[in-house]
């Protein structure tokens, strides 16, 4: 059975008419949606990643001022392992959907491992 209430409708594709249709399930109208966040993947209706590679960069660029303001010792190896244990997961985390295409988003994406390098 389905939760109604959880149910969204989201419109994909350009000739896909988006005014005038109202979609019903169990006597409830469902909603409307332009995006939509599912297992931490935001997936809006032009399929464009631009919020997910924003929301990424954003959460790594907070776990790395955190590793700068709570770390004393920059040596290399130090900052390359709380890098890859603690930023690098955010960036990567179901890349396979999201990966970025736009040179845009490659590079809001990228723009977080300039900061690491002159951290050491």
């Amino acid at each position: 059975m389905f939760n109604v209430e959880k149910c969204k409708v989201m419109h994909l594709g350009y000739n896909n008419p988006k005014v005038g249709l109202n979609y019903v399930m169990d006597a409830t109208k469902l909603q409307v949606v332009s995006e939509e966040r599912g297992l931490g993947i935001i997936v809006s209706d032009d399929l464009k990643w631009e919020k997910q590679c924003t929301v990424a960069v954003k959460q790594a660029n907070k776990i790395l001022g955190m590793i700068k303001r709570n770390f004393v010792d920059r040596s290399k190896e130090k900052i390359l392992a709380l890098y890859k244990s603690l930023v690098s997961p955010y960036q990567e985390y179901c890349i396979p959907v999201w990966n970025p295409y736009l040179v845009k988003d490659i590079k809001l994406v990228e723009s977080v491992q300039r900061p690491t390098t002159k951290t050491v």
